[in-house]
């Protein structure tokens, strides 16, 4: 699982996303990307859900970029826990994304077969998502 090596603070407090993306909405390092729709979180666990898809699909040939690192902590406390006593631990990690962010990348393969892998992988995240060209 992706998760960051340090952080400033252990515990964060809730996002909201408000606005657009506006600096992450073009295809830089590949040919094609899946770009989000949809604001929301993306955890950790579904960032290499969404890789292994991706880089089955495409049989090992082409290259995947992924733009996006979970560095927010998710926190929970454990069952049957009374109220109070503070915050839970961190439970998880997520990456907060906008609507329009390029979230993942193919380069050096066919065009069909990258937008098979991207649909696909884009199936096991909880957002709408659209397939993207370079141009």
């Amino acid at each position: 699982m992706l998760r960051p090596k340090k952080v400033k603070y252990n515990k964060a407090r809730k996002i909201r996303i408000k606005r657009m993306e506006h600096r992450q909405t073009k295809v830089v390092f590949g040919s094609y990307g899946l770009k989000v729709l949809d604001g929301g979180k993306i955890s950790s666990r579904q960032i290499e859900a969404v890789r292994r898809v991706i880089v089955r699909k495409l049989k090992r040939t082409g290259r995947v970029w992924i733009r996006v690192f979970p560095n927010v902590p998710i926190t929970a406390k454990p069952n049957e826990v009374r109220m109070g006593r503070g915050k839970g631990s961190v439970d998880s990690w997520v990456a907060v994304v906008k609507p329009g962010t390029v979230i993942y990348e193919i380069g050096s393969t066919k065009e069909n077969l990258a937008q098979k892998a991207l649909m696909s992988g884009a199936k096991k995240l909880s957002m709408k998502c659209a397939f993207v060209t370079r141009s």
